[in-house]
């Protein structure tokens, strides 16, 4: 989910559902991942992802890092890292003192920080056990709270995919308050991503039909479920960028996006559109167990597993941190064919 750019890559999301709309194709017309298929997949990626952790490392690279400040002075990790650690606490994995130690000493975050940096930090940090609300960081006086500080930060001129980070973090725990000067609300929010839908029932980076993607799309159907307003526009808008996704998956099953008159399916735009779907209950039959459109060859969920490599790698991905931690989540969405309506960044 978690990435405060445009995802223009073989990989921060996304569809919250694909509502009434029906099937058009048998079930047994496309290829679906078995559960020991799932299961083989999800352990290869999982023990290479904490490799990368132990090791510190990015996975692309032998010196590249995952957590530093040195490599990342505004951030103090890569990107993706925040989905990285929260794909590993949902395949289980439980974070050492050392690994805690490693991403507080390295993270940077203080009032001055963008919404995108603060927004991804609240997401990492309840991911390793750490309190959000009461943070110090590293070399810091006092402790820090993200979430207040997150809710002060003007929206207004922020990109859709940042609107939607920030939607997502403040939603991810129903213990997080808003302080009495915040410059918006979950319901504020949701209605500004509402209105940020372009024409063609997408969502861009820039907020411009010629650039709608389903990265872009499926990242903010995703927040607005997470913001759970009732207003009809909110509601309506969510439904429209379903419909969107619906019309754009691949014939493979895959879901990406369109660079110089080109498709480009990838692990992370597909895992992003899982993530979304997880989060109806008629939409989650179309992770795995139905085709989306007709000539579909394989389910999202069946195609998105093929990119995991036998090394644990996701293939084509430019950064293996937050590719891992798309994938990882999508899978823990999907909680092996059994819906739930607790959403994956949902922490209590």
């Amino acid at each position: 989910m978690f990435n405060a750019k445009k995802v223009m890559v073989s990989s921060l999301t996304t569809i919250m559902a694909l509502g009434a709309l029906a099937p058009v194709a048998n079930a047994a017309s496309v290829k679906t991942a078995s559960k020991s298929y799932q299961n083989s997949k999800e352990k290869t990626a999982y023990t290479y992802a904490k490799k990368m952790l132990k090791q510190n490392k990015d996975g692309l690279t032998s010196k590249g890092k995952m957590f530093s400040k040195s490599a990342y002075p505004t951030t103090g990790a890569a990107s993706g890292y925040s989905d990285f650690l929260l794909g590993l606490k949902k395949q289980g994995y439980k974070f050492t003192k050392s690994n805690k130690n490693l991403v507080k000493k390295n993270l940077v975050v203080s009032t001055k920080s963008d919404p995108a940096t603060l927004s991804t930090a609240i997401i990492g940090l309840q991911a390793i056990g750490v309190n959000p609300m009461k943070f110090k960081p590293a070399g810091a006086k006092k402790s820090l709270n993200l979430v207040s500080t997150l809710y002060k930060k003007s929206m207004t001129k922020q990109t859709v995919n940042v609107q939607s980070q920030a939607l997502i973090a403040v939603s991810s725990n129903k213990t997080f308050k808003k302080p009495s000067k915040a410059a918006f609300s979950k319901t504020s929010l949701s209605k500004k991503i509402a209105k940020n839908q372009q024409s063609n029932h997408g969502w861009a980076y820039n907020n411009t039909v010629a650039s709608v993607d389903s990265d872009t799309t499926a990242m903010a159907v995703t927040a607005l479920s997470m913001g759970k307003s009732s207003n009809q526009k909110v509601t309506n808008a969510a439904k429209l960028g379903r419909s969107y996704l619906k019309k754009n998956v691949y014939t493979n099953g895959a879901f990406g996006y369109v660079y110089n008159g080109k498709q480009n399916p990838n692990a992370n735009s597909t895992a992003e559109a899982i993530i979304a779907l997880s989060t109806n209950k008629t939409a989650f039959k179309l992770i795995n167990k139905t085709a989306i459109k007709s000539a579909q060859t394989a389910t999202p969920l069946k195609t998105m597993l093929s990119y995991v490599q036998s090394a644990g790698t996701i293939k084509g991905a430019y950064s293996m941190t937050l590719a891992y931690g798309q994938v990882s989540l999508a899978t823990a969405a999907y909680h092996k064919g059994q819906y739930t309506n607790k959403l994956v960044y949902a922490f209590k």
